[in-house]
């Protein structure tokens, strides 16, 4: 047994989502958004290194001597199975590690919405899955590929970096590749994935213009593609998208997308009131006409409106879900204002206020 797994099995039994290897501290973890030191010497970077450095194969530790960073998947054996993001800096070896849950989640135990469950019913188009980074976007795309797996007959192909929640075929033929071990790059692996016969394509991360519109082009042609995207709401996914691409093509891909995007939900992860555990709260965007006509006309400013009053059909904004779990103390109103676009409504709630002094600005896909 690795020495570093005594470490990951107390974060598991904790019941935290990340660990943190830096020189000049003890581990850390992250407990409901927190981070807590525990109670451990501080590391020497010969500590740190040897630690990280043990579970590293010849080729990841080449390829962390050539990149600065690397990303794997690791297994500790019964204690489960972590996302680690090895990199070196000022001080020198670090790492965050990311546990996954024993099993794959389902999409009635993450507190979603009920009409994500029907995206999981789409014959083809592009469903998109976006918030920041510790939001549960791998989780909830995990629970939707698991939710296809049990009631449908399809091959299922995931591209991911790494390899987090591991399926097992059931209606369906699951294969899952990882970037560095079976494929290159994202881009690579989608026209691969073509060439497989896939019903449905999963993408890790859709991180660069040529994988969006690899991804978007695989929404044409008869595919069911899930992907992620580092943006928050619907009016900066799909800004997001079209300013991917150069201006004389953005036209073009307004149309695509208004034809193939079938839905986006944005998540964030909230401390609850009584600060004992995180809730999922989401804004849901639902392709309708009207949604499709904004689109393709240039007018995404509009799209935050068109979800305010898409309830009927199953959308839902962000502000409005935070502020009616503030109202029903679900949820910490500090952190619920902090993370509002529109803060105004949620000034009553604030029991810091400090807060008042210091938070951002309204962010842009607020506007209407």
């Amino acid at each position: 047994m690795a020495r570093i797994d005594a470490f990951l099995q107390l974060g598991r039994e904790q019941g935290c989502s990340d660990l943190h290897f830096t020189v000049g501290l003890p581990p850390l973890v992250r407990l409901d958004g927190e981070l807590t030191p525990l109670k451990y010497r501080e590391l020497t970077a010969e500590e740190t290194e040897s630690l990280l450095t043990e579970i590293l194969t010849p080729e990841a530790q080449e390829e962390l001597s050539s990149r600065g960073s690397i990303d794997l998947s690791y297994s500790a054996g019964e204690t489960g199975r972590f996302r680690l993001n090895v990199f070196r800096q000022r001080r020198g070896l670090a790492a965050i590690c990311r546990i996954i849950p024993d099993k794959v989640p389902r999409l009635q135990d993450l507190g979603l919405p009920p009409v994500v469950t029907q995206f999981t019913t789409v014959p083809s188009g592009l469903v998109l899955v976006t918030g920041g980074p510790g939001t549960g976007k791998t989780t909830t795309l995990a629970a939707i590929i698991n939710e296809i797996n049990e009631t449908r007959n399809l091959n299922i192909i995931t591209l991911e970096d790494p390899v987090e929640f591991m399926h097992e075929s059931k209606n369906s033929l699951v294969v899952q590749r990882e970037l560095g071990q079976h494929v290159r790059s994202f881009h690579e692996g989608l026209r691969s994935a073509l060439r497989q016969d896939p019903d449905v394509i999963l993408i890790g991360e859709m991180r660069d213009a040529e994988t969006i519109s690899a991804a978007i082009e695989a929404s044409e042609t008869g595919h069911l593609v899930l992907g992620t995207l580092h943006t928050r709401g619907g009016y900066q996914t799909i800004h997001r998208l079209v300013d991917a691409f150069p201006s004389e093509s953005q036209s073009q891909i307004r149309h695509t997308l208004a034809d193939n995007l079938k839905a986006v939900v944005s998540q964030e992860l909230v401390r609850v009131a009584d600060g004992r555990g995180r809730r999922l709260v989401a804004e849901v965007l639902v392709m309708t006409p009207a949604v499709a006509q904004l689109i393709r006309d240039g007018k995404t400013h509009q799209i935050h409106s068109a979800i305010s009053t898409g309830r009927r059909v199953g959308m839902q904004l962000m502000d409005t879900e935070l502020l009616k779990l503030v109202q029903s103390g679900d949820i910490d109103p500090n952190e619920a204002y902090l993370k509002a676009s529109d803060k105004k409504e949620f000034i009553f709630y604030v029991t810091q206020p400090e807060l008042l002094a210091v938070s951002p600005p309204p962010a842009l896909d607020k506007a209407a």
